[in-house]
C-alpha cells in the first residue's frame, strides 16, 4: 500500500469514528429531551471528544 492510500485510509477511519460520535451524541441528546439545537450542539460536543489518539492506534493495528 502506498502512503498516498495508507493517509486516506486514516482519514477515512477517522471521518467515520467522528460520524458515528455525532450520531452517538445527537441520539442521545434528543432521548434526553433536547431541542434540535441543543442536539446538534451534543453531536458537535461528541465530535470534539474523539480520542484521536486511540483512533490512530485502531488504524495502526488495523493496517494490512
Amino acid at each position: 500500500m502506498d502512503q498516498h492510500e495508507d493517509r486516506l485510509r486514516v482519514a477515512r477511519l477517522i471521518r467515520d469514528v467522528c460520524i458515528a460520535a455525532a450520531k452517538q451524541g445527537y441520539e442521545n441528546a434528543a432521548m434526553s429531551g433536547l431541542c434540535e439545537e441543543g442536539a446538534l450542539e451534543a453531536a458537535l460536543s461528541a465530535i470534539h471528544m474523539v480520542d484521536l489518539e486511540a483512533t490512530l492506534r485502531e488504524a495502526e493495528k488495523s493496517a494490512p
